[in-house]
């Protein structure tokens, strides 16, 4: 299983980890942290030697409740860290987090290789043709209405039924559309209470029948810290174990804040698998 990445082929025989560089004020873990010219450098090239294959950046917080920013923000945070990050490392693959059709077609233009939308084309009806435009590797996660709603619409029928199906019309129309690499991501913790996250996991085997990588994005949630009744600062070991679980069930990417724990994972449960 292969995707296409700035004319590099990816290969998902062993599973990658995605750093997670969050931009924002108010992200549930990282918020505030980076917002420095050095601390962001700092923080990925701590992330690109501890072994990440790709760094994830996101200048729109999508956490439970997040507050609304304009498309012209996104921008102005987005764009001078996408020059930035490139020209000290050039090698470098940006996964770029956003669900707007411009910011993806700007970081683009910029060196960006990956789009990653938390909507999956739902919020930006102008993106499935952007990122055919653009011929770059499409993460297309599910959720549920917007961050500021989507705690109140996780109603199923069946929940692995529901999204499976979701994901199989979201795939045949950004095939149609043009889009040759599609990642999944089922979405833990959006649209999902902790049950359901538990769920989701535990069948996420079931999601390798649609031939796609699949993303998988624990790092540090609710479903862990309120779990384990701890704070979000205490969540690393909890994180671990459940990204094994993630990479037992299936995942071939671990999106996270702890790069090197997740590398670890990664290389003892491919040692185990063989």
């Amino acid at each position: 299983m292969t995707i296409n990445c700035k004319g590099n082929l990816i290969d998902f025989t062993t599973p990658k980890v995605m750093g997670i560089l969050n931009l924002t004020p108010d992200s549930f873990y990282d918020g505030g942290q980076n917002n420095s010219e050095k601390d962001i450098l700092l923080h990925t090239k701590k992330m690109l030697t501890a072994g990440a294959d790709f760094i994830d950046v996101g200048a729109y917080s999508s956490r439970p409740g997040a507050a609304d920013i304009s498309e012209e923000e996104e921008l102005s945070r987005m764009i001078p860290v996408v020059k930035m990050l490139l020209k000290e490392f050039p090698e470098v693959l940006l996964s770029i987090d956003t669900f707007r059709s411009e910011v993806a077609r700007q970081a683009v233009k910029h060196g960006a290789a990956i789009i990653n939308d938390i909507s999956g084309g739902n919020l930006d009806e102008n993106m499935f043709k952007t990122v055919a435009e653009l011929q770059v590797p499409y993460i297309l996660m599910h959720m549920r209405g917007t961050p500021k709603n989507m705690k109140d619409l996780n109603q199923y029928d069946d929940l692995v039924k529901d999204i499976l199906f979701y994901f199989s019309e979201r795939i045949a129309e950004a095939r149609k559309m043009g889009i040759n690499d599609l990642i999944i991501d089922p979405g833990f913790g959006f649209s999902k209470n902790i049950s359901q996250n538990f769920e989701l996991l535990a069948k996420l085997q079931l999601f390798r029948n649609l031939g796609l990588p699949i993303l998988s994005g624990i790092s540090r949630k609710s479903l862990i810290y309120k779990t384990l009744d701890i704070s979000v600062d205490e969540a690393l070991n909890g994180t671990t174990v459940l990204n094994t679980v993630s990479l037992l069930n299936g995942a071939h990417i671990l999106r996270v804040h702890d790069v090197k724990e997740a590398v670890e994972c990664v290389k003892l449960t491919t040692r185990l698998r063989n």
